[in-house]
């Protein structure tokens, strides 16, 4: 089999497996530091939201937005001094959409610098391409 149809190549002596190994680790680090984050966010935004109200609710208005949108609106808030439980929630839902896209660059990367395999770094990077704009752009 040819270098180019496998994704893992031998680095610094390893075999393909530990390769393999190390990129699975690092993606499921990734994954989980994400979820975890967006998690302890969203439940201190709520707590919040429940100890000064007494209620869960927010009122949202989020269509026809993309992420980044989403995110600037929270940050031009926080700049005007309007710290307050929707912006954590708001946050952990920015870093959960977010820990895809860390995960497809990181894989990118990966595949490029560490298994030097370039037909894999260019199948991430258009998937790269592909989540960047559906979050960001659209």
């Amino acid at each position: 089999m040819s270098k180019d149809s496998e994704p893992f190549v031998s680095v610094c002596g390893a075999d393909e497996s530990a390769v393999q190994h190390m990129m699975e680790t690092m993606v499921g680090y990734i994954l989980q530091v994400g979820v975890m984050i967006s998690a302890a966010l969203l439940v201190a935004g709520y707590a919040w939201r429940f100890l000064a109200t007494g209620h869960l609710g927010f009122d949202y208005t989020i269509a026809g937005m993309n992420l980044y949108d989403f995110a600037m609106l929270e940050v031009r808030q926080v700049a005007e001094g309007a710290f307050r439980p929707r912006l954590l929630v708001s946050l952990g839902i920015v870093v959960l959409l977010l820990t895809p896209l860390v995960r497809v660059l990181a894989s990118m990367v990966f595949f490029a610098v560490v298994a030097r395999n370039l037909k894999y770094a260019l199948f991430t990077l258009f998937v790269l391409t592909v989540l960047v704009h559906s979050l960001l752009v659209r």
